[in-house]
């Protein structure tokens, strides 16, 4: 079987199934960003009801395995009588988990923002929202840049988890490969060099916006 398989025939599909994963992980992050946002200005609302919701996304996202996530979202509202096709389980998914992430890495951003920034606007009868959209963001999106990119690496690995529920993305594509092929070494090896080649690029990235910003910083 493994010699109907020539090496670049293993090569061309993962690269085909690399696409999926790239796809997933920018569906997720960008979604998730969103989300996220929305969560933070609920985590940091003065109104406890909203910090309280906020608070609970987050601890049921970050507190349990993102597998039992896609489980209960593929498996379980099937149940319900809700049919969730795999794709869609990968994108939800991984967008919960992804917001409850960058929701608590951008809280603590807004929250690195000296408190005088906040007394100095509040002197010029802002509002919360003036003093957020003209003050505190713009400060915390550029401390925020490099633990977000650095996220954005977790996040495309986290995309192999969703081979278990079926979506095909590189990691599902590998386990078909090597049990067509006899040959799992060869092929995971491919697999591996595929989330390398997404990986450590924006791992490197993020290291050079966060000594770019440090260093920017002590001026």
């Amino acid at each position: 079987m493994a010699d109907e398989f020539s090496l670049w025939d293993i090569v061309s599909n993962l690269a085909l199934a690399l696409r999926w994963t790239v796809v997933l992980a920018i569906v997720a992050f960008v979604l998730g960003g969103i989300t996220g946002l929305i969560v933070l200005f609920a985590r940091i609302s003065a109104r406890p009801w909203l910090r309280n919701l906020a608070k609970a996304w987050i601890s049921v996202f970050q507190g349990t395995p993102l597998l039992m996530q896609l489980f209960i979202i593929f498996f379980g509202l099937p149940n319900l009588g809700i049919d969730v096709p795999a794709w869609l389980a990968a994108a939800v998914g991984l967008t919960c988990f992804t917001s409850a992430f960058l929701a608590e890495i951008w809280r603590g951003c807004v929250e690195a923002i000296p408190r005088g920034q906040w007394e100095a606007s509040a002197s010029l009868a802002m509002t919360w929202f003036e003093q957020m959209r003209h003050v505190v963001l713009p400060q915390a999106f550029r401390i925020s840049i490099p633990p977000t990119v650095g996220f954005a690496v977790q996040v495309v690995k986290a995309t192999s988890v969703t081979s278990i529920i079926g979506f095909t993305e590189l990691t599902k594509t590998g386990v078909v490969l090597a049990n067509a092929t006899f040959l799992p070494f060869q092929v995971f090896a491919f697999v591996a060099l595929g989330y390398f080649l997404l990986c450590y690029p924006l791992s490197a990235y993020a290291r050079m916006l966060e000594r770019k910003f440090n260093v920017a910083g002590t001026h």
